[in-house]
């Protein structure tokens, strides 16, 4: 049960960061925001790194935390070139779903096997976060300035968005698969090494495009409870993943979509459709399901 908990306050951190980076993306470019949060998440994660720090981390843990963050990192921005070149409701979904998917298939591979309960769960879950996600990304895609709605339009092909999308869920299932095989031996030593690697990535980004500065007013401070909260989310996960099968934990993080559509709901008032209702309706009976069945 503590896994189920942990990986659930992992959606609420992970739900949270995206909501705020939303706001935040309003008014600054991504690629400053996402240097900012990942500077701040760094900042985080090494308060919290004496509370729960092994003496000595193996050179495998930190291989492994450095490349969860690489594919953290490279699995948002594969994400935001799905948007730009395909529909953000092909791109968005897809890579939630395959994120939760390839995740599943990894833990079985490593030898898992969740219960009947459970695996009903994880089947429920998938439509679930599809619900949750292909209805924030049509409202993003609804509200797109019209310069991109028509750049969308030309550039807009199915096949780029499954590519995308694929793509982004892969990199988004490394940040799950890595932070779970680092293993719990070595304390927060691999969420620390996790951070670096968002780091580096964001700088290799921001040199590539030249980008170095940082954003200001609202946007700035939008960008710092980005980074606090998705370290919150990562810390959260690495717990939960330790305490229950990955199969399991990465489906129930992978509902995060979810905690956006409530903040959205609650913060900006934003209408709850039918399809984000469903969605919602079906994440809880997936919850259920786990929840009887087990963690591990």
């Amino acid at each position: 049960m503590l896994a189920i908990v942990l990986a659930l306050a992992s959606a609420i951190g992970y739900g949270g960061s995206d909501f705020a980076a939303g706001l935040a993306s309003r008014s600054a470019p991504v690629i400053q925001i996402t240097l900012l949060a990942s500077a701040v998440s760094g900042v985080f994660v090494a308060a919290a790194l004496p509370f729960a720090a092994s003496p000595g981390p193996s050179a495998a843990a930190l291989a492994w935390g450095f490349a969860a963050g690489i594919g953290g990192t490279l699995g948002a921005f594969a994400l935001y070139l799905g948007f730009r070149h395909a529909a953000f409701s092909v791109a968005g979904p897809l890579s939630a779903v395959a994120a939760a998917g390839f995740s599943v298939l990894a833990g079985l591979l490593y030898g898992e096997r969740p219960t009947a309960l459970a695996l009903a769960g994880i089947v429920l879950a998938l439509p679930a976060i599809v619900g949750v996600s292909a209805s924030a990304a049509a409202e993003a895609e609804a509200d797109a300035p019209a310069q991109e709605a028509a750049a969308v339009g030309g550039l807009g092909r199915p096949v780029a968005g499954v590519v995308y999308g694929l793509v982004a869920g892969a990199f988004f299932a490394l940040l799950f698969i890595g932070l779970d095989r680092a293993g719990s031996g070595s304390g927060l030593w691999p969420v620390a090494a996790a951070a670096a690697g968002e780091l580096a990535a964001a700088l290799v980004a921001a040199v590539a495009v030249r980008s170095f500065r940082l954003c200001g007013g609202r946007a700035r401070l939008l960008a710092v409870i980005t980074g606090a909260a998705g370290a919150a989310g990562t810390i959260l996960f690495f717990v939960a993943t330790h305490h229950g099968f990955l199969a399991i934990t990465a489906v129930l993080t992978s509902l995060y979509p979810a905690v956006t559509i409530v903040l959205a709901r609650v913060m900006l008032g934003e209408r709850l459709t039918a399809l984000r209702l469903g969605g919602l309706v079906t994440a809880g009976a997936c919850v259920t399901l786990i929840a009887l069945g087990g963690a591990g």
